[in-house]
């Protein structure tokens, strides 16, 4: 058996959902493995959870700068990548401008100069799935059109990981790419097959059952007595507006009725998508008659963290953190497909293309 461990480099890590993932992944014989190499990522507070529990701490590999300043020439070697190019300008939620946002549009082509200057056997690239009509479209063909001429393979697909044993609503589209000499060699990826994971029990009530009472992040946070009361006439899958006779002092009065606001979790279905950002009614809610939010650490278990992954920063800073994450449980599963395609070991798996 030739072992081999593939060197990851990441730009926009987080706060390591990507690399937590990577480093459970290995092909079925144990031949395969990813390790951590180097990652990248402007805010400090994620940089320091990245650093805490992908590298034992020591932050000299997680370079904690603007990518624009970072000097992609002076990283380390690499043979693998991925990359959560930030989502802000193709987000439905928002202007939806695309790679016409001046300030995040054009953050993608940084992981283009990567896969040009390292030319790794393979990488993983990860958006929402508002990237694909973005532009009318326009904008996901010329990032496709990018990554193809960088010299790579391409198999994107709208993963829902719900699909995948992951107890969360959560679409994205993540792109894989298989360097064009190795897939010419027959090395192919296909999108991994979500079968053997429809019989998971993906509900709320058992993604946050158990939790360690001395699991970290997990405070809960105090509401004020109006929002408390507010949620006692929310039952458990339902919203502010579905309500039933909600006194009007209560009410919400906005024009536009988006579906998280006050929204409390259904125990016996899986969560909702967990969100990085937003005002009042938009922290997720226990089913409980406790009227609370979930506390961060819920919202890792819901993302798939282990309980003993610690987050750095105040309350809101996590809270981001988590939202922005992709659930390293999910991801695992891709990456476990990408090192069987290297092992030359059949998985079970869809022939798709680009879905919905």
């Amino acid at each position: 058996m030739n072992k081999k461990t593939f060197r990851l480099g990441e730009l926009f890590c987080g706060p390591g959902g990507i690399a937590c993932g990577a480093h459970k992944a290995q092909s079925k014989d144990g031949s395969l493995t990813i390790e951590h190499a180097w990652a990248s990522d402007f805010d400090p507070d994620t940089c320091l959870t990245y650093a805490h529990n992908i590298c034992g701490g020591d932050n000299s590999s997680v370079y904690c700068e603007d990518v624009r300043e970072l000097d992609i020439d002076a990283l380390a070697e690499i043979d693998a990548f991925a990359y959560g190019f930030p989502c802000n300008s193709f987000s439905n939620v928002g202007e939806h401008e695309g790679l016409d946002n001046e300030k995040f549009g054009q953050l993608y082509t940084y992981g283009i100069k990567v896969l040009k200057r390292f030319q790794p056997d393979w990488f993983l690239a990860e958006n929402v799935s508002g990237l694909k009509s973005a532009g009318s479209g326009e904008h996901f063909k010329q990032i496709l059109k990018d990554m193809e001429e960088a010299g790579y393979v391409l198999v994107p697909h709208m993963y829902k990981f719900e699909l995948y044993g992951i107890p969360q609503t959560r679409h994205r589209i993540i792109i894989v790419g298989i360097r064009k000499d190795l897939d010419a060699k027959g090395f192919k990826f296909y999108v991994p097959s979500p079968d053997p994971y429809k019989d998971c029990d993906i509900s709320s009530r058992t993604a946050l059952a158990d939790i360690p009472a001395d699991a970290p992040n997990n405070e809960i946070r105090q509401l004020q007595d109006k929002v408390k009361r507010r949620l006692s006439y929310i039952k458990p899958g339902e919203n502010v507006w579905q309500a039933q006779d909600l006194p009007e002092e209560l009410k919400i009065k906005t024009r536009t009725k988006i579906s998280q606001i006050y929204r409390k979790l259904d125990p016996d279905k899986p969560s909702y998508t967990v969100t990085a950002a937003g005002g009042g009614g938009t922290f997720m809610y226990h089913w409980s008659d406790e009227q609370r939010e979930l506390t961060n650490r819920e919202r890792a278990r819901i993302q798939t963290f282990p309980d003993d992954y610690e987050f750095f920063g105040k309350y809101s800073s996590i809270r981001k953190q988590i939202g922005m994450a992709v659930p390293p449980e999910g991801v695992k599963i891709i990456f476990n497909a990408i090192l069987d395609t290297f092992a030359g070991i059949e998985y079970p798996h869809i022939d798709a293309t680009m879905n919905e």
